[in-house]
């Protein structure tokens, strides 16, 4: 497996994993070039991304991000995708939501490392639903 920056070219790649995850987050694929994107690729095709957002250095120094949107080709959940573009991301303290009902997104970060920190009602869209909260380091 490979892990590269996002391009021009993977538009199409981002948008059969949204409707492959409808759960996710629903952008315009160009949106994610306003964030850091991550691309997961086996055998040539496109099998996951991870978007996030740098953030300024938190009051104590360490460096921090905003993990964004996660999506996985099903066929390739629980084989290692997210996992090693976890790893890609070099900070220091890492947040995130997961929808409340979204059991094994809450399991996976679990087993990073993250814990719970909060709580959002409604903050999901279609359908509406509460997030938890999650942050590593």
């Amino acid at each position: 497996m490979t892990i590269r920056p996002m391009t021009m070219a993977d538009m199409d790649a981002i948008e059969r994993l949204q409707k492959a995850n409808p759960t996710g987050a629903q952008w315009n694929p160009i949106d994610y070039l306003a964030y850091s994107t991550m691309m997961a690729e086996k055998d040539g095709a496109v099998i996951g991304f991870l978007c996030f957002h740098p953030l300024p250095n938190g009051v104590d120094g360490r460096t921090e991000a905003e993990i964004l949107n996660v999506a996985i080709e099903p066929a390739q959940k629980r084989r290692g995708v997210a996992t090693q573009l976890l790893a890609t991301l070099d900070f220091q303290v890492l947040y995130l939501d997961v929808r409340e009902t979204n059991r094994p997104a809450l399991e996976f970060y679990r087993k990073h490392g993250f814990k719970k920190t909060g709580h959002r009602r409604k903050y999901y869209n279609y359908p509406v639903e509460d997030s938890i909260m999650m942050t590593r380091g």
